[in-house]
């Protein structure tokens, strides 16, 4: 190793450090922190924003990397520097006071949100989603951007998409999907089984422990708490903490997002550990990240096959709360199609309207064709044309997600885009894993997730996403089988034309 490529992994260090710090007062902030320290973490996070940032955008680090860009160095450290390089470039470009306000602004507009939407009280949050909209506005001004500055948001999350050709994708997409809603909802409402029970949060929680252990969740290197929103921080490589959120008359809503955040969580801890702080320690993009947590939650965890092995840990955990619910019953439990309100309570097959509706309103916000006053009102436009629901009030409708209080404009496409990946993905695995689905009905997760390893999670940014995806499932992104993977699991369980009750 070079004396120059030693320095540069000695000055990432330093940012690594200062960006788990401020990972860590986030997830403290979510969790434990008491309401009356929200304006000493306000301070304390912009400061440290502004660190990294000086880190980041110092005049010798840049030349440091020139120099290095220059040199002959082997494949994966002029990988690291290359990212580290696309990194820099666009911190250059944002001014630090602007970087330390949006780290003030978002703490403050973070818990007036969570007031917000437990009083359902819009005008309590609107001035700061306001201010924080300018200031992504002037973020995505100092980045540029060729046709819209959702672009260059958009970039932070998903590097080199762009919102036009994946709003091309989400109209297909959304041509495809309403009408299969019709068509299931002309099948008739299904029972949901699971309903008016108590299911006792501690046993609840046990639930969540076991699951995350038979997926391969590594609790030496991470935990598990409660927040009123699940959420997934890596603080290190060998500290990744999740949250679940828990309702005594709502397993599902417990068991689903706790696999969906140790999808994340496989994802984090599965990053090459010799590479931790660097660009080829962390993931690639939050799309494929999003894979990750969706494959795990609804092609794995609400298959049929899956219910096989869940069903005597729920017998044990909660004696005789489901005695009269056999496994068959229970998966056409968790896969009701219902359009309904919570993006995040969301069945597979509405989900994706969800991100659509949001994308669209972010677009326009962003262009300042339309105004946050009116926020609510094309947000409970939009749900009726799009989902026939209406919300009766702000904190189940716009109110609903944390996302924008925390500054992320962009980051919504995101998790279709996560769909997409995650079916094409375990379409893929099925056929280069000999007897999957019988694996997962005895609960060996083990060789899926050692085959999102060997294909994902050891690449870390070594290639963009798009590359990623050729390279696991010798094809570029493609909404087929994600839709294939639709129709055939919900027409069998709503007897539409075609169907495998496997999926």
């Amino acid at each position: 190793m070079s004396k120059e490529y030693e320095r540069y992994r000695e000055h990432m260090a330093e940012i690594r450090a200062l960006n788990s710090a401020q990972g860590l007062l986030s997830w403290d902030q979510e969790t434990y922190m008491p309401v009356d320290g929200l304006s000493a973490r306000a301070e304390s996070r912009a400061v440290l924003s502004g660190l990294v940032h000086d880190r980041t955008v110092d005049e010798g680090f840049g030349d440091l990397l020139a120099a290095l860009a220059a040199a002959d160095l082997d494949a994966t450290s002029a990988a690291n520097v290359r990212e580290t390089i696309r990194d820099r470039d666009r911190a250059v470009k944002v001014p630090r006071e602007l970087v330390t306000e949006l780290a003030r602004v978002t703490t403050l507009a973070q818990q007036a949100w969570v007031k917000a939407r437990e009083t359902d009280d819009w005008p309590l949050f609107s001035p700061l989603l306001a201010e924080v909209l300018e200031l992504r506005r002037r973020q995505a001004d100092a980045l540029g951007y060729v046709s819209e500055p959702y672009d260059a948001l958009l970039d932070e999350y998903e590097p080199g998409a762009d919102s036009e050709q994946i709003a091309a994708v989400f109209a297909d997409l959304r041509a495809q999907l309403i009408p299969l809603v019709a068509a299931i909802g002309d099948a008739g409402p299904r029972e949901d089984v699971l309903a008016r029970r108590r299911y006792p949060e501690p046993a609840q929680i046990e639930l969540s422990l076991r699951v995350l252990k038979a997926m391969g969740f590594d609790f030496r290197a991470g935990r598990l708490d409660k927040s009123a929103h699940p959420f997934t921080t890596g603080i290190s490589a060998r500290d990744v903490r999740l949250t679940s959120h828990y309702d005594e008359g709502d397993l599902a809503k417990s068991l689903y997002s706790t696999i969906h955040e140790g999808g994340h969580g496989l994802y984090e801890q599965g990053l090459p550990l010799a590479e931790a702080g660097l660009p080829l320690g962390e993931a690639v993009s939050l799309g494929i990240h999003e894979s990750q947590s969706r494959l795990w939650e609804n092609q794995v965890g609400r298959s049929r096959v899956f219910v096989d092995w869940l069903m005597p840990q729920l017998r044990e955990l909660f004696p005789g709360v489901l005695d009269d619910v056999d496994p068959d019953g229970f998966h056409r439990a968790v896969n009701i199609v219902r359009p309904s309100l919570i993006r995040i309570e969301a069945d597979e097959v509405t989900y994706n309207l969800h991100i659509i509706l949001r994308m669209e309103l972010e677009r326009a916000l962003l262009r300042g064709d339309l105004e946050v006053d009116d926020l609510p009102g094309q947000w409970n436009e939009r749900m009726a044309a799009d989902l026939g629901v209406s919300p009766g009030n702000d904190a189940e409708g716009v109110l609903q997600d944390i996302h924008w209080s925390f500054g992320l404009f962009g980051y919504f496409p995101t998790y279709a885009l996560g769909n997409l990946y995650a079916a094409q993905l375990f379409a893929t695995a099925r056929d280069e894993l000999d007897g999957l689905d019988d694996r997962i009905a005895r609960g060996d997760f083990l060789p899926l997730l050692e085959w999102m390893r060997e294909k994902i999670h050891v690449h870390g940014r070594r290639h963009t996403a798009g590359e990623l995806c050729r390279l696991a499932t010798g094809r570029d992104l493609d909404s087929r089988p994600f839709l294939d993977h639709l129709n055939r699991k919900f027409g069998a369980l709503y007897n539409l034309p075609t169907g495998d009750v496997r999926a």
